[in-house]
C-alpha cells in the first residue's frame, strides 16, 4: 500500500472517530477542565456552609462522625475520609460507598461534618446537584452517571481519542514541526481555512497531554471492563460491621509507624474483610509521584498490617501511581492547573473544527472531488 493511500484511509479513521464520539469528547474536556479546581469551586461555592467556627479542641471527631455515617447508613461498603489535612475551621468532607443494586447508578455519596459539633453540614448522594454540584460533575465525568456501563463507556470514548490522536499524529506528520516553529498561520479567509489550520494547530500544540490525559483516564475505568465489577453492584451490601478500635486512635497510631506522612486520604472500613488505611505523600516528595504511600491496620485489633513506602515499590507500580495525578493535574501548582483548563478545551475545539472540516466534504456538490485536505509535505 503506498503511503499516500495510507494516509488517506488514516485521515478517514481520524475523521471518523472524531465524528461519532465528538459530543462525548466536547462534554469530558469541559467538565474535566472544571474538575481542575473541583476543590477550590467546592470551598468557593459552599463558603458559609463549610467554614467551622473553632471550640477547643477537637475531641475524637473522626469517631464521632463515623458513629453518625454508621447510625444514617446501615449498609455501607466503606468510607473515605477526603479532607485529612484540613485546617482548623474547615469541615471534615467523606466520602459514602453504598450500593443500591441498580447497575446504572454509581453508589457514592457526600457528608461534611462540623468536626466540633458534629452537627451535619451537607448530605447527599453523587447523583444529586445536592450536596455538590462538583461532586455531579466528578462522578458524571467518569461514569456519565451511568453507573459501571458509564464508566465502561467513558474508557470506551477515552480509547477513541487516543486512536484519532495518534491517527492525526501520522496524518499531520510532517506538520508538526512547521507547527511548532510557527510557521503555520490560521487564515482567515474563511470558515473553512480557519477550521482546517486551527485544527491542525490546537492538535499539534495539545497533542502529547491530550494523549497523556486520555489514557491515564482510559486505564483508571478498566476496572469497568471486569465481570466482578458489574456483579458487585447488583449484589447487596452486608450490614456493617463496625470498628473495635478508635479511628482517631488509628489515624495517630499509622502516623507514628510512618514518620513524615501527610495524608490526604483516610479509608474507614465497615465491611470485616477491609482494612483502616491511611495514604498519602511523604513531605519531600514531588506530588506528580503520586499517594502510594500507604499503611494499614486491622480494624479489628489495632495492629499494623503493612507499611508500604512508595520508593520500595516495583517500577510498574510507581509508574502506575503517577496515572492520577497526570490526569488531574494537582502536581505542579496554579501553572500546571491553568495549562490543564486550556488543554481540557481542545478536545470541544477539535471535534468542532473536526466536525466542520467533515461537513464540507459531506456537503460537496455532486461530481466535485474535493481534494484530500493536507499540506502538500504531508501528501
Amino acid at each position: 500500500m503506498g503511503k499516500v493511500k495510507l494516509t488517506r484511509r488514516l485521515f478517514k479513521v481520524h475523521s471518523w472517530l472524531g465524528l461519532i464520539s465528538g459530543l462525548f469528547l466536547l462534554v469530558l474536556g469541559l467538565s474535566g477542565s472544571i474538575l481542575v479546581f473541583r476543590h477550590e469551586l467546592d470551598a468557593w461555592a459552599n463558603r458559609d456552609l463549610l467554614q467551622v467556627t473553632p471550640q477547643g479542641t477537637r475531641s475524637s471527631p473522626l469517631q464521632q462522625c463515623y458513629d453518625t455515617i454508621t447510625r444514617r447508613y446501615p449498609n455501607l461498603d466503606g468510607i473515605a475520609w477526603l479532607n485529612p489535612d484540613a485546617g482548623p475551621t474547615e469541615a471534615y468532607n467523606f466520602r459514602l460507598y453504598f450500593n443500591d443494586t441498580r447497575l446504572f447508578t454509581y453508589d457514592l455519596a457526600l457528608i461534611s461534618f462540623d468536626p466540633y459539633t458534629g452537627a451535619i453540614l451537607r448530605e447527599g448522594p453523587s447523583a444529586n446537584f445536592t450536596p455538590s454540584f462538583i461532586e455531579w460533575l466528578l462522578q458524571f465525568h467518569f461514569s456519565f452517571q451511568l453507573g459501571v456501563p458509564g464508566a465502561a463507556l467513558t474508557a470506551v470514548f477515552g480509547l477513541t481519542m487516543l486512536v484519532s490522536l495518534l491517527t492525526g499524529l501520522v496524518v499531520y506528520r510532517k506538520m508538526i514541526w512547521r507547527v511548532l516553529t510557527f510557521r503555520v498561520k490560521i487564515n482567515r479567509k474563511n470558515w473553512r481555512t480557519i477550521s482546517s489550520d486551527l485544527h491542525r494547530v490546537v492538535g499539534v500544540w495539545s497533542l502529547l497531554l491530550n494523549v497523556v490525559i486520555f489514557f491515564t483516564g482510559f486505564w483508571m475505568n478498566l476496572f469497568a471492563f471486569q465481570a466482578k465489577s458489574w456483579r458487585s453492584e447488583t449484589i447487596p451490601t452486608k450490614p456493617n460491621t463496625l470498628l473495635s478500635v478508635s479511628p482517631d486512635r488509628m489515624l495517630q497510631q499509622a502516623l507514628l509507624a510512618f514518620p513524615g506522612l501527610d495524608p490526604t486520604y483516610v479509608y474507614l472500613p465497615t465491611q470485616p474483610t477491609r482494612t483502616f488505611e491511611v495514604r498519602g505523600y511523604t513531605q519531600d516528595q514531588w506530588k506528580g509521584w503520586g499517594s502510594g504511600n500507604s499503611v494499614k491496620i486491622n480494624q479489628q485489633t489495632g495492629k499494623l498490617i503493612s507499611l508500604n513506602r512508595l520508593s520500595e515499590k516495583p517500577l510498574g507500580e510507581r509508574i502506575e501511581a503517577t496515572f492520577f495525578p497526570l490526569h488531574v493535574g494537582n502536581y505542579g501548582g496554579w501553572p500546571v492547573k491553568i495549562l490543564y483548563v486550556i488543554i481540557g478545551l481542545t478536545p470541544g475545539l477539535l471535534s468542532v473544527t473536526g466536525f466542520l472540516l467533515a461537513w464540507r466534504r459531506i456537503r460537496k456538490p455532486p461530481g466535485v472531488h474535493l481534494p484530500f485536505k493536507l499540506s502538500p509535505s504531508v501528501r
